[in-house]
């Protein structure tokens, strides 16, 4: 993904800028932080990346692909084949077991009916949920069901995995287990983007990225980890 000037300004009065332009890459494979407090514009920037709101100026290039030059249905389209999304709520069916919670994310994927269950099962087993993988979310723990959405994310197989507060929600062994995962699954190849407060999350990242005020500045990484 990539930011050439991009900001967003919500209309008035008074019109408030809430992403400053800004100038971003986030190459493949990547692992980035986004750290900020309450206010200070990660939500916003989340809905810019995530093709949730168009930045109202500068380009947004995701794969390549100049988003600001689609329609909104080609936008739906895009984000749905390419983005995953990962909440600090989980956001999961409560009467649908962890496959049918993760297939029914492969409907706006456009994935074939006939995959949707294999797949589902196959990316539960890549996430440690085998076992679990016709329990409901009222049966699993919150580190399960945080797993479970990591998988619903996984399942349309997207380039960029986007989370928000991942493990917002999760006591500290359950949290460390999440984190662990999106440490494996960015070593496998895959870009991660997490937005979050906590700078202990921070520091698993490659690159931190701090916001405030709508303004993104890039954090230098601590002498330690430059000289290892």
């Amino acid at each position: 993904m990539e930011f050439r000037g991009v900001g967003l300004t919500y209309p008035g009065p008074p019109p408030v800028e809430a992403l400053r332009p800004c100038e971003l890459v986030v190459r493949q494979g990547e692992f980035l932080a986004v750290v900020g407090p309450s206010g200070s514009g990660k939500s916003t920037f989340l809905n810019v990346v995530g093709l949730l709101d168009a930045p109202t100026e500068g380009t947004y290039l995701l794969d390549g692909i100049d988003t600001a030059a689609l329609r909104d249905g080609d936008r739906t389209a895009l984000r749905g084949r390419r983005i995953g999304f990962v909440f600090q709520a989980f956001h999961l069916l409560p009467h649908r077991s962890a496959t049918e919670n993760v297939m029914l994310a492969m409907v706006y994927a456009a994935v074939p009916r006939a995959e949707r269950r294999a797949r589902a099962r196959d990316v539960l087993d890549r996430v440690g949920l085998a076992h679990r993988a016709d329990a409901l979310p009222a049966r699993l723990s919150g580190g399960e069901r945080q797993r479970v959405a990591i998988a619903r994310a996984l399942a349309a197989r997207p380039s960029l995995l986007l989370c928000d507060e991942p493990t917002g929600n999760l006591d500290s062994g359950n949290a460390e287990t999440v984190l662990a995962l999106l440490g494996a699954l960015h070593a496998s190849g895959m870009t991660v983007v997490v937005i979050t407060h906590d700078h202990e999350v921070a520091a698993r990242a490659q690159r931190t990225v701090a916001i405030r005020d709508g303004v993104l500045t890039e954090q230098p990484r601590p002498e330690r980890e430059r000289t290892l």
